[in-house]
């Protein structure tokens, strides 16, 4: 099957999925990935047996669905860009503090709280330590694309935006450190494998380090090349060329001596877009091209997502109620440790009571810590990979359906969302775009 073909497809979907959800005053991205559900593999079987067609169709289609998911590594680069670009030296100076110790908190609290309930359960569940300690790391993971999506759709501004969209970008720096760490452990318990110094600390910290260095480095770049030209439309090219440039080297794997590393394209992508917004006094009106370039790619993104959910996962009643517990556990977590968090650093008391609940959405960063895990696991010949892959395909569908709706409930009790903008049905149409203080207003319908 033509993989264009099939990409057309999801994007008309899509768009016809968004004019059905607003009807219920549901954010777009619910809607795609409702119609990403709705055509993905699992349901497309169905119609290939419900109509009698060749059963090739079946895998051609799946194939092209792979083959598809580029695009949504480009597009996670494009949305820590995005994050990016919010971390200004001005804005960082009033709110950084602050920021540090709430991502702190609400990481490590989900993280222990996973930990602790999975590993005192996991006899009775029917799980090994290595599920329960790697679900626990997994845990820390929140998925930045369906937050900003959310934001933009609803113009939302305030001290929870404020706030959120920097603990977004800085949880992933500490998401993969904690589960470098505790992966590393997990192995030695379903493994042969065991814990080294070069495992444990030594690569994680590379990681890292080398990500922020080569994102830094690129931008750097970037930035010296943009004074070169003076048109919007060739200064969007260099970004998105850029931007591409940094995905691609994430997913080269790296060896010096023992030490075996990959560049964390989320990273790479957030330091590029942060040197370029801090380096260059006019980037707000760059920026802007990127906003106008980038929706197609973020719906491509989501209803991808939706599609790449395979009911077959869900096989048996321990997978669900250990799904179930791991979700409603890690939803504790991240919204005390977002209370505490704010509490100790004392943040308004919005941001206390509804930034836990706008970190619960969780996709692509969780589903690539899961997929390394099962790589990792399959090479020693464990099953321990597959669930722990099952468990959290199962979880993201449930984050990434309730998860947008909760933000924007969120948003809308702190009153961070205007009210005239929330109402969707009334066909009020945002038909321009403006960064004002490096927030980006999209269109909120489109």
């Amino acid at each position: 099957m033509n993989i264009l073909i099939v990409l057309a497809i999801f994007i008309i979907v899509g768009l016809l999925a968004t004019r059905i959800i607003r009807l219920l005053n549901l954010p777009n991205v619910t809607g795609y990935l409702i119609a990403g559900l709705l055509i993905g593999p699992s349901m497309f079987l169905l119609i290939t047996k419900l109509f009698n067609l060749d059963p090739s169709y079946q895998i051609q289609y799946e194939d092209a669905v792979d083959k598809l998911k580029i695009l949504s590594d480009v597009a996670l680069g494009f949305i820590a860009l995005s994050i990016g670009v919010e971390f200004k030296f001005n804005h960082l100076k009033q709110i950084g503090k602050k920021v540090f110790i709430i991502t702190l908190f609400q990481a490590l609290t989900t993280t222990l709280f996973v930990d602790v309930v999975l590993i005192l359960l996991h006899k009775v569940l029917g799980i090994s330590l290595g599920v329960a300690i790697t679900l626990g790391a997994i845990a820390t993971a929140t998925a930045p694309a369906a937050t900003l999506l959310v934001v933009r759709q609803y113009n939302a501004k305030g001290p929870i935006v404020d706030t959120l969209l920097p603990v977004v970008a800085l949880d992933d720096a500490i998401g993969l450190m904690v589960f470098s760490i505790s992966f590393a452990i997990a192995k030695v318990y379903d493994t042969d494998a065991s814990i080294t110094i070069t495992a444990v600390l030594i690569n994680p910290l590379v990681e890292i380090f080398l990500s922020l260095l080569v994102g830094f480095s690129l931008g750097a770049l970037m930035t010296l090349i943009s004074k070169a030209f003076k048109s919007r439309a060739n200064t969007l090219g260099l970004l998105i060329a850029f931007s591409l440039l940094c995905v691609g080297l994430s997913q080269i794997q790296f060896n010096i001596g023992e030490i075996e590393f990959s560049l964390s394209s989320l990273l790479v992508c957030m330091m590029l877009g942060a040197t370029y917004a801090n380096m260059r006094k006019d980037t707000q009106r760059y920026l802007a091209r990127v906003d106008e370039f980038t929706p197609p790619l973020f719906l491509s993104f989501f209803v991808i997502s939706g599609a790449s959910i395979d009911f077959s996962v869900i096989n048996s009643i321990s997978i669900v109620l250990v799904a179930l517990i791991y979700i409603v556990v890690r939803s504790l977590g991240k919204y005390s440790g977002a209370y505490l968090g704010s509490l100790v650093s004392k943040a308004e008391p919005n941001v206390r009571k509804y930034l836990g609940i706008t970190l619960l959405p969780q996709a692509g960063v969780a589903i690539g810590m899961a997929n390394m895990a099962k790589a990792a696991f399959d090479v020693h010949g464990s099953h321990t990979g597959d669930v722990i892959y099952t468990i959290v395909l199962t979880a993201t569908l449930v984050y990434e359906l309730v998860g947008p709706l909760l933000t924007k409930l969120a948003l809308e009790k702190a009153n961070e969302i205007d009210k005239d903008t929330s109402m969707i049905g009334k066909h009020r149409l945002v038909k321009h775009h403006k960064i004002n203080d490096a927030k980006i207003i999209a269109n909120t319908n489109k």
